[in-house]
Order: structure tokens, then C-alpha cells, then sequence
């Protein structure tokens, strides 16, 4: 792992050399997990345009960073971020590159008010996670893995959708299983919705009891090495409502399209539109309210975004969610979502997938059907 992660850092530099900061100070912790292996609550990592990078963390997790982090100059410290700023200095950087995004007001005006530090101080953009967006074999493997952990602990609670059960307990449950399977932790809150809650696209469980003609919506995610999984399935309990499965059909129709339209070159808001245009199109464009999905990996949540608007285009080995959804105020609604990597006609060969032209060129990581099931 180690050259895998130095492998990293070596295109991070290309992109510093290219740009206005001598050295750049990395302080997002998914960004500092992918330059360098170490999961540290204090870290970051000074990574100058050319030579050797340096991370600076505290006691607590210097024997850890020492093992992990083999090929980096450690730098022990409580207060990370000031030891680095000063320290580009005394290696010669004038301008240090840091990241917006993720450094506070207070954060930066501490560090450009350092007497010994950097003399100016320019914001990189989103540097790192431009080059995470193309995921390398090791993190695909994660990602499968964290996908196949959440398939099995979603059949394995299914038993327990039933009227006697409420969301909060469905969502505990699933949650154990995910770590009883082998799961880090979980990937993010899940989500359990019934009935007219599953109007509600974020719903966070509560104490509703399931009831007989409810569906109910289920978003969950195992974690795997810092690689978050992503997926929804609607389930009915009991026979369902002519208007449910309507809704059903259509956003499983929209989702397929969707995950078709998922190939390398495709622009980010085209690929939303093949699935936006089917619900449009059925009378239920104001219920879908959301983008069509976003890419995955070390956050849930991460490059690219496709939705209306969005801008940028879809290339290969790029892991993405697909998940439109239909929500009807006081009714309820259906959201159906895969974690999938887009895939060229030359990396999909080798997959388990290959034979499977259903889902066009992306390898779909998220098993488990998308029939309606009547529980």
C-alpha cells in the first residue's frame, strides 16, 4: 500500500508544480487517508511540488503513522497545521498552497498570521479530489466489499419487516448486521422511511410501526477500509396499491435508464436527464426533487455530482450512485439507488460483469434485486 500511496502523492505533485503554491499544506482528513493510509482525528500533510512529503499528527497516533506511513518525514505535534506552515517556510515556499474548502476562517487567519510562516497563502480548488475521482483496483476492491456486505445484512433483516416493528428498530438492526458481517462501521445514518415518511427523501427513522399496505424505503451503507457503500431498495408490506407500484415501475424504469446512460464521455446532467425525462414525462417531474446521484469512495458524498445544471463529464473508473426517486406528500414514495463504477469497453472486460449488457458499460457493485419485493 505503500507505493500505491506514494503513487498519489507523486500526481498531486504534477498538479502543485502546475499550479501557483510552492508546496501545498493538505488538511482534509479523506484527502490526508488517500496521500498517505493514516486515519487520524489530528493530521495533515505538507507536500511540496517535488521531494519528499511530510505529515505531521500527535502522540496519540505516532506509532501508527510511523507503520502506515513508511516513506513520509512524521513530524510529531499537537498543533498540526501551524508546525507544517512554519516549516514550508523554512524549506524556502513563499506561497503555500491550502484548501478552501475544508480550512476554516479562524484556521487560515492563524496560520497567515504566523510571524515565522508562509509569506502568502492561495487556495488549491478542489486539487485532491479531482485526482480521487478515478478510483485505482485497491479502491474498487473496497468499494465491492463494502457493497457486498450491505446486500447481505439487507437480506438478512428482511425477516424482520413486519407490523410489530418500528423504522428506528429496523435501522439498528440493519446496522449490526453490517458490522456483524465484517463492516468497519457504517457508511452513513441509514435511512428507514414507511408509509408517508417515504415522502420525505432523508427521513431519519422514528418510532412508526409498520403497517400493512406501507412501502418502505431502506438507504443504508456498510464501510470498508474508509470506502463507503450506497444503497436503496423500496419494499412493500403486503400487497401493494395499484399507485405503488406505478411509481415502482417507473423509477425502476428511470434508475435503468440511468445506469445505461453511465458510460465514459457522458455529460454529468445528460446522464440525470435519461432517468429525469421518464418521470417527467409519466406526471411526476415536481416529485423528484433531487440529483440523479454522486460519486462515492472515501466520503458518501463526493465528485462528481449529476443533476440538473451540473457540468463536467463521466470517465472511466469513476464509482457513482444512480437513484432517482418519486415522492408523494402524504403518501409516500420509492427510491431505488446503486453504487456502480463507469466502466470503458477495456476495464469492464475483466469484471464479473462483463457478460451483463443489461446495465450498459458500468459494473454494477450493489447486488441485491431491484424486483419489488412484497414482504
Amino acid at each position: 500500500m505503500a507505493q500505491i500511496h506514494a503513487r498519489r502523492r507523486a500526481r498531486a505533485q504534477q498538479k502543485i508544480a502546475e499550479s501557483d503554491a510552492g508546496a501545498a499544506l493538505i488538511t482534509s482528513k479523506p484527502n490526508v487517508r488517500y496521500l498517505s493510509g493514516l486515519a487520524s482525528s489530528n493530521v495533515a500533510i505538507l507536500l511540496p511540488a517535488s521531494g519528499p512529503g511530510v505529515l505531521a499528527t500527535d502522540s496519540r497516533y505516532a506509532e501508527a503513522a510511523e507503520r502506515v506511513c513508511p516513506d513520509l518525514q512524521i513530524v510529531t505535534e499537537r498543533q498540526v497545521e501551524p508546525a507544517l506552515a512554519m516549516l514550508a517556510a523554512q524549506l524556502g515556499c513563499g506561497t503555500l498552497g491550502f484548501e478552501a474548502q475544508e480550512m476554516t476562517v479562524e484556521r487560515h487567519a492563524a496560520l497567515a498570521g504566523l510571524p515565522d510562516g508562509p509569506a502568502l497563502m492561495v487556495p488549491l480548488g478542489y486539487l485532491v479530489e479531482d485526482i480521487r475521482m478515478i478510483k485505482d483496483d485497491a479502491e474498487i476492491e473496497l468499494l465491492a466489499s463494502a457493497c457486498a456486505i450491505t446486500a447481505k445484512a439487507f437480506a438478512a433483516v428482511l425477516p424482520d419487516v413486519r407490523p410489530d416493528r418500528t423504522e428506528r428498530d429496523l435501522a439498528v438492526l440493519l446496522e449490526r448486521a453490517m458490522i456483524d458481517l465484517g463492516a468497519d462501521g457504517v457508511a452513513f445514518d441509514t435511512i428507514v422511511a414507511s408509509g408517508p415518511n417515504g415522502a420525505i427523501p432523508h427521513h431519519s427513522p422514528g418510532d412508526r410501526a409498520f403497517r400493512p399496505g406501507d412501502l418502505i424505503t431502506i438507504d443504508c451503507g456498510a464501510q470498508v477500509g474508509g470506502y463507503h457503500a450506497d444503497m436503496t431498495r423500496t419494499v412493500a408490506l403486503g400487497e401493494p396499491a395499484a399507485w405503488q407500484r406505478e411509481i415502482y415501475d417507473l423509477v425502476a424504469a428511470a434508475q435503468l435508464a440511468g445506469i445505461r446512460a453511465a458510460v465514459p464521455g457522458a455529460d454529468v446532467d445528460a446522464v440525470d436527464a435519461s432517468a429525469r425525462d421518464l418521470i417527467a414525462a409519466a406526471g411526476h417531474g415536481d416529485h423528484f426533487g433531487h440529483g440523479l446521484g454522486h460519486g462515492v469512495g472515501l466520503e458518501v458524498h463526493e465528485a462528481p455530482l449529476m443533476g440538473p445544471g451540473r457540468t463536467g463529464k463521466l470517465v472511466d473508473r469513476v464509482p457513482v450512485t444512480v437513484e432517482p426517486g418519486i415522492y408523494l406528500p402524504g403518501k409516500g414514495g420509492v427510491r431505488i439507488e446503486d453504487t456502480l463504477v463507469v466502466r470503458s469497453a477495456a476495464t469492464r472486460a475483466g469484471t464479473a460483469q462483463a457478460a451483463n449488457e443489461a446495465a450498459g458499460a458500468a459494473e454494477v457493485l450493489t447486488t441485491t434485486t431491484k424486483e419489488l419485493l412484497v414482504l
